[in-house]
C-alpha cells in the first residue's frame, strides 16, 4: 500500500512537472530546449544531491538543518587550501571535502545517537556553529576566483555528452542512493526504523545506530557540495548557500517524504528537487519577479504537506480495518 502511494505521488509530482514545462515553453519556446534543460539540471544538481541525502535523515524521524552550513564551512575550507596548497588534484580536494563533511556529520549524529538530543535542536545549534567557523576560518574575508587554480575550478565545469561532469555526479549520487535504500539490508532497515521505531527495537535494530550512519552520509555529500558549489561558482564566503537548508526540505517534503518518518523515495526527493530548480529558473523568465519564488515555493510546501498528512491518515485508516477483518 505504501509503495502504491509513492509510486503515485510520484507520478502525479511528474505530471505536474511536464505540465509546468508545457506551459512555461509555450511562452518561452527556448526555455525547454535542450541546451536550457541541462543548464536548469545543472543549477538544480546540488539541490538534488542534498535532497536525496536528506531524505535519509528524515526517514529516520530526523531532519538536518546545517547541511548548508556544512557545505559553507568546507567550501571555504578546500578554497584556502587550494590558495595555500595550489599543486593539489581536484580529485584531492573533492575526497578532502568529503571527509571534511564526514566529520560535521557524525558529530551531529554522535548527539542524537549517544547524547539524546532531539535532531532538529542539534543540527539548529550546529548550523550556527558551522556558518560561525566559516567566519572565523576566512576573517569575513572572500575567496575570489582570481585566487584559485585551474583545475580546481575545472571539474563540476568539464562537459561530457553535452552534460556538465557535476550533473553527472548527481546523477551517479542519485543511483547509488536508490541501490543503497532498495538492495541493501541497512538501507532497507532505515525505513523500518523509521517506519516504527519500537518494532524496529524488538527486531533487533539499533535506531540511534541507524539514525548516526544517515547523518555521516548526510554530511559527506554536504561536505562534497561544499567543493563543487564554491568551484562552480567561483567564490567562497561566510554566506554561501544562506538559508538553501531550507529548500533541500522543502523538496523532500514536496517529494512526498514524510516527516513522521519511514515513508519516501529516492526519486521522490529528485523531483522534488527539480520542480523546485523550475520554478525557480522559470518565474523570471515568464515575467514574474523572483521575489513571488517564495511565496509560490511555500504554497506548494503547505499544500504538500497537507497531501501528505491526509494521505498517511487514509493508509492508518486501511491498516486497522485490514487488521480488523
Amino acid at each position: 500500500m505504501i509503495g502504491k502511494l509513492i509510486s503515485h505521488r510520484e507520478w502525479l509530482l511528474g505530471a505536474l512537472i511536464i505540465m509546468m514545462l508545457v506551459g512555461v515553453g509555450s511562452a518561452a519556446p527556448f526555455f525547454v530546449g535542450a541546451a536550457n534543460l541541462a543548464e536548469v539540471f545543472d543549477d538544480t544538481a546540488i539541490l538534488i544531491m542534498l535532497a536525496c541525502a536528506q531524505m535519509l535523515v528524515i526517514l529516520t524521524r530526523c531532519i538536518d538543518l546545517s547541511v548548508a552550513s556544512n557545505l559553507a564551512f568546507t567550501g571555504m575550507c578546500v578554497a584556502l587550501f587550494n590558495v595555500a596548497f595550489p599543486e593539489t588534484s581536484a580529485f584531492v580536494t573533492l575526497v578532502m571535502s568529503i571527509g571534511i563533511g564526514l566529520i560535521l556529520g557524525a558529530f551531529n549524529g554522535l548527539l542524537v545517537w549517544l547524547v539524546g538530543i532531539p535532531s532538529i535542536v542539534v543540527t539548529l545549534g550546529t548550523m550556527s556553529v558551522y556558518r560561525g567557523f566559516v567566519f572565523l576560518l576566512s576573517d569575513g574575508e572572500w575567496v575570489n576566483a582570481h585566487e584559485m587554480t585551474p583545475q580546481f575550478l575545472a571539474l563540476p565545469r568539464a562537459t561530457f555528452l553535452d552534460l556538465t561532469v557535476l550533473s553527472w555526479i548527481a546523477i551517479a549520487l542519485t543511483l547509488v542512493m536508490f541501490i543503497f535504500t532498495r538492495f541493501t539490508k541497512t538501507g532497507l532497515s532505515i525505513f523500518a526504523v523509521g517506519g516504527n521505531p519500537k518494532a524496529a527495537v524488538y527486531s533487533g535494530l539499533d535506531v540511534g545506530k541507524h539514525q548516526f550512519i544517515t547523518f555521516c552520509i548526510s554530511g559527506a555529500v554536504a561536505g562534497m557540495c561544499g567543493y563543487l558549489w564554491v568551484s562552480r561558482y567561483a567564490v567562497a564566503y561566510v554566506e554561501v548557500a544562506l538559508a538553501f537548508e531550507l529548500q533541500v526540505v522543502a523538496a523532500c517534503v514536496i517529494g512526498g517524504i514524510s516527516i513522521a518518518g519511514g515513508i519516501g523515495s529516492i526519486w521522490g526527493a529528485v523531483l522534488g528537487a527539480i520542480f523546485l530548480g523550475l520554478i525557480k529558473n522559470a518565474l523570471p523568465v515568464i515575467g514574474i519577479s523572483p521575489f513571488w519564488q517564495l511565496a509560490i515555493s511555500g504554497l506548494v510546501i503547505v499544500l504538500a504537506v497537507i497531501i501528505n498528512s491526509r494521505s498517511e491518515k487514509r493508509g492508518g485508516r486501511r491498516i486497522l480495518r485490514e487488521a480488523h477483518q
